[in-house]
């Protein structure tokens, strides 16, 4: 009998000799994506798909989750979860059986912290309070909400399927259930002035959430929006925004730890600082990311993304959800934990560098005599942080740590 794509995935994780090496493995979490939602934002880059009439395959979709998820744990044999994130496309739109079968089997199938932290994103357009107490119920103790804006006419031109009311009554119902919440909006919107950006954020704070992320509006590839792109606040207009929501969420009571997020004291998003700070995270769903170190190696692996195609691959016996695996190399390991620590405030200290990339400091001394002459960064002997020039440009301080393949 032949070894499946399975067997081979292990095998070669735990025993194929590395470039690296590791003394300890970092703390793991677990990412779900869903697919799916009502209608796709001219914004959105995510992987996400419409379902035609709100109707999708979600127990054949559940069905391959699981699959998908006895396949990999092999790879993560007896690692503890932290962190749970059920994100899309628009998760919401679950049954509440549905989300109950979900996390009932992850908990069959993991070793789930008592304390974990269970987040589902949210959007306001599919707010029933009985199908969120259901998911309280079922163990989610934390939502991420998608607002982007309180403005009708932003929300419109934004393509979101709420309103203004919707949005509030979403915050409302959260509050009501959930004592950890996060709000998603969004600035420098198009045609978006201060006041408006002003209003906005004032709207928010004034549901007291003890987590908000604020994102400065982009263009990305592959976008309606791209293709025919709205007229935006120019640099100046967006830095004003940019700078009068630092003091107005620090006047709240709110810290700001990375580049979008603010948090009340202790409400920082565990899952994302768990990417952020380089740990390792088991991803399963359509599209889905991998990362996971082994003693002698990282792996990286992407599912298929067409939800179609995942969930034949994930049910058949012959086949694998994965489409993409490779090994992070060690001249791609630096830009990889930059790329995600400088985003922190906090930076990160010395040693993790050291501990979750297997390489000597003197791997990075170059870049950092660099990115410290140019003032984007602070470092001592226990810790290395962006300034708030390096914040500021923060794609200039994490390209200085791209290696020459050649190099």
């Amino acid at each position: 009998m032949s070894a499946g794509p399975k067997t081979i995935n292990v095998v070669q994780a735990f025993t194929s000799p590395g470039s690296i090496r590791l003394t300890s493995l970092p703390p793991l979490s677990l990412y779900v994506h869903f697919p799916w939602c009502v209608r796709k934002c001219p914004y959105c880059d995510f992987n996400s798909h419409e379902a035609k009439d709100d109707v999708f395959p979600e127990d054949r979709y559940l069905d391959a989750l699981r699959a998908d998820l006895e396949r990999a744990l092999p790879l993560v044999w007896g690692r503890q979860v932290h962190t749970i994130f059920i994100g899309g496309g628009t998760p919401s739109l679950l049954s509440a059986k549905g989300l109950d079968r979900l996390l009932s089997d992850a908990r069959a199938l993991l070793p789930l912290d008592a304390d974990a932290e269970i987040t589902l994103e949210a959007n306001p357009g599919t707010f029933e309070a009985a199908k969120f107490a259901s998911f309280r119920a079922s163990g989610v103790n934390r939502l991420s909400i998608g607002i982007q804006s309180f403005n009708e006419a932003h929300l419109k031109a934004l393509g979101r399927i709420h309103d203004a009311t919707q949005a509030r009554r979403a915050v409302e119902i959260a509050a009501t259930h959930f004592d950890n919440f996060n709000l998603d909006l969004m600035f420098a919107l198009p045609q978006q002035s201060l006041d408006e950006c002003k209003h906005d954020i004032d709207t928010a704070i004034a549901f007291a959430p003890p987590h908000l992320s604020l994102y400065h509006m982009t263009m990305e590839p592959n976008t309606l929006f791209a293709k025919y792109p709205p007229a935006l606040p120019d640099d100046d207009a967006s830095a004003d925004m940019q700078e009068w929501i630092h003091e107005r969420t620090r006047d709240a009571g709110y810290g700001r730890y990375e580049v979008s997020a603010y948090a009340k004291p202790h409400r920082q998003s565990k899952h994302n600082l768990n990417y952020w700070r380089f740990r390792d995270y088991l991803g399963i769903g359509a599209g889905a990311h991998t990362k996971l170190s082994f003693p002698s190696k990282i792996l990286r692996q992407a599912r298929y993304k067409h939800p179609s195609t995942y969930m034949d691959q994930a049910l058949s016996p012959d086949a694998s959800p994965i489409q993409e695996e490779r090994d992070v190399g060690p001249n791609d390991l630096p830009f990889e934990f930059m790329l995600n620590t400088l985003r922190l405030v906090e930076g990160f200290p010395v040693h993790a560098f050291v501990e979750r990339t297997g390489l000597s400091l003197s791997a990075i001394e170059p870049a950092l005599v660099e990115a410290e002459k140019r003032g984007l960064i602070t470092r001592d002997y226990e810790r290395i942080a962006p300034t708030e020039l390096g914040q500021r440009f923060l794609n200039d301080l994490q390209e200085l740590f791209l290696k020459d393949p050649q190099s």
